[in-house]
């Protein structure tokens, strides 16, 4: 693993960090923030999953989030939102290809060989970060935004017993019924809808639900609610009358000034939950 840059912030330590996948089958780059408290032993894990076009930077330069998880002795890790490199698949379009790896492992050409962002997030990277830093591995939460928050709740909801609690902002909430999904599910995962429900927040939530606390964040000037589909989740939550909050917020759109807006909220919420 090769240390590309580590700032001193907030009394902790913002690293980045680069290391060969198996998973992926190429160089993946993270970032991970170590709160003060990690000086003196483990602390709990709060992972972020960014959305579509962005890498690990961009929630770590924006959202905030390292002066909350300072205060709360949260690590926060901020993985990469696809495979990237020469050889790498791409398309043209920002939905699709790299910065859109939409949390699944692809079987279908191009894709397969190396958009296994599933296998990566879910056991690759925890393996690593387990192993190589003073983390509490019992001890994790997962958050996301837009195509991250589909990727945190669909991960917590397939991985029972692994996050104390999830959370999301403005998530793809509905995507085997929207062209934020459609799509790209076709292209990743293949024509068979079948193949599809697993990777998808609202069906996941009417089949199985989440068994720690959610919470969510929807602005209501969203430019892409229809894309999103905030309702069909709330409605589903409400269905399961599962352990969970859906908030809708006035005036608030789908940008990284929403997300930094909210993530007091999420921070403390996680840390609420992630306590011993």
């Amino acid at each position: 693993m090769e240390i590309v840059a580590e700032n001193r912030c907030f009394g902790g330590v913002q690293g980045v960090y680069r290391h060969a996948s198996t998973a992926c089958a190429c160089d993946m780059t993270f970032g991970l923030f170590l709160p003060p408290q990690a000086l003196r032993g483990p602390v709990p894990v709060l992972w972020y999953l960014s959305g579509l076009t962005c890498t690990h930077e961009n929630a770590m330069t924006k959202a905030g989030a390292q002066a909350w998880a300072a205060q709360e002795g949260l690590a926060l890790v901020f993985p990469d939102t696809s495979p990237r490199g020469d050889g790498v698949a791409d398309d043209d379009a920002y939905d699709l290809g790299m910065g859109a790896g939409f949390y699944v492992n692809a079987t279908e050409t191009p894709w397969s060989s190396h958009y296994r962002m599933w296998d990566y997030v879910a056991e690759e990277l925890p393996a690593l970060i387990g192993a190589r830093f003073s983390v509490d591995m019992t001890r994790q939460a997962i958050t996301g935004h837009s195509m991250g928050g589909h990727g945190a709740l669909t991960l917590a909801m397939a991985l029972p017993g692994r996050f104390k609690s999830v959370s999301a902002f403005a998530p793809i909430a509905n995507p085997t019924a929207s062209d934020w999904g459609q799509k790209q599910l076709t292209a990743y995962l293949g024509v068979d809808p079948s193949s599809w429900s697993r990777h998808d927040a609202t069906l996941q939530m009417a089949e199985r639900g989440v068994d720690g606390p959610v919470l969510i964040d929807q602005g209501a000037n969203d430019q892409f609610l229809d894309l999103l589909r905030p309702e069909a989740l709330a409605n589903a939550m409400v269905a399961r009358r599962q352990n969970g909050v859906h908030r809708m917020q006035p005036g608030y759109d789908h940008s990284y000034f929403f997300v930094a807006s909210m993530m007091p909220d999420h921070i403390a919420f996680h840390a609420d939950a992630l306590e011993d």
